[in-house]
């Protein structure tokens, strides 16, 4: 579990950098563990990377990353790597060329977008044959859903953000226009109903090891703090990525998964 350790760091040293590359560290070991391979020969793209602090932890692993967001943000490091401008609202990303990649990771990136669903039913795209997608995002009802004006984001995306407000605090997020409320349950329906995605593994991002939790309706939605999944083309047919065992948190099938 790195919660504590993520949250020590955030009171520390807010989020910088090294805030973002301990995440990295561990998320791309959950994804490790589901047999994905991480190394060199493993083309990557870092969706909504901001500052490449996750795709250049994979550069550090031998991957080849493509970095792609809105506008280059990247640390000087990463600057003379290849990146792609995407809005992931308003671009159609089959006609970026943005295919064929092993691993898509998408990291802290849903909630700021105001159609999800669709930047979610044109994913697939993406994927090289046995690809993996990383898909991990604070859902609105967590304990972080409002970022910055959490915990008051409970008392609805209007009154919580003017409360903290009046409490003289800067913030800079604001709900509709670059926050928007998720739910868990709703991105899985939409993932198994409307998409040609399927779902490999999922868990609490911080804290993976109370993976069940995720499979728990209307709990979940409060009692993980950062959604995680793994997911996979439906026209694959390799299974989950991980040979023998199953880990834990692997799902049920997609036609059944809640």
């Amino acid at each position: 579990m790195i919660l504590p350790q993520l949250l020590w760091r955030f009171v520390q040293h807010r989020d910088d950098p090294e805030f973002y590359r301990m995440q990295a560290v561990d998320a791309i070991g959950w994804i490790e563990e589901a047999g994905v391979a991480v190394g060199p020969g493993t083309r990557v793209l870092d969706l909504g990377c901001g500052h490449g602090v996750f795709g250049g932890e994979l550069r550090r692993r031998g991957c080849s990353v493509t970095f792609a967001d809105e506008q280059n943000h990247l640390l000087p490091e990463y600057r003379d790597q290849p990146f792609v401008a995407v809005n992931l609202d308003r671009d159609r990303l089959d006609r970026l060329a943005l295919t064929g990649f092993d691993l898509v990771i998408c990291s802290n990136v849903l909630e700021h977008l105001a159609k999800p669903e669709a930047f979610l039913s044109q994913a697939d795209g993406l994927l090289a044959p046995g690809g993996r997608f990383y898909l991990s995002w604070t859902n609105w009802l967590s304990p972080w859903g409002g970022h910055e004006f959490s915990p008051w984001h409970y008392l609805g995306p209007r009154l919580g953000p003017a409360i903290h407000d009046q409490l003289g605090k800067t913030r800079f997020h604001r709900p509709g226009t670059n926050l928007f409320m998720t739910s868990i349950g709703g991105i899985l329906r939409h993932l198994r109903e409307a998409t040609d995605l399927r779902l490999t593994r999922r868990a609490p991002r911080y804290y993976p090891e109370f993976w069940f939790l995720l499979h728990l309706p209307v709990a979940r939605e409060f009692l993980a703090w950062n959604c995680a999944l793994l997911l996979a083309r439906r026209a694959d047919r390799t299974g989950s990525g991980s040979p023998g065992a199953t880990p834990p948190g692997t799902s049920i099938p997609a036609s059944t998964a809640p």
